[in-house]
């Protein structure tokens, strides 16, 4: 089962639209650390099979990567707040 881009932009399902909001902040951020990286050729290539294989053959991954996208961004901070021993 593939991502359906045309039924996520009508709004008509919460987690398509959710999942294309996700489809776009992930290829912005991969190709942004791909274009500091491996230079913009290189880390387009590497934002455009990451972006397909994530959403159009392994879907059951986007809430993984965006459990560590959230990690990521978040994560320092709700770290510092776990009170230390």
């Amino acid at each position: 089962m593939g991502f359906d881009i045309l039924g996520a932009l009508t709004g008509q399902d919460i987690a398509l639209s959710l999942a294309l909001v996700i489809l776009i902040v992930l290829f912005i951020w991969v190709y942004s650390w791909g274009k500091n990286q491996l230079g913009s050729k290189l880390g387009l290539l590497l934002a455009i099979i990451i972006v397909y294989l994530t959403f159009f053959s392994f879907p059951e991954l986007i809430w993984v990567i965006f459990i560590f996208f959230i990690l990521s961004t978040f994560g320092k901070e709700l770290l510092e707040r776990i009170p230390k021993k």
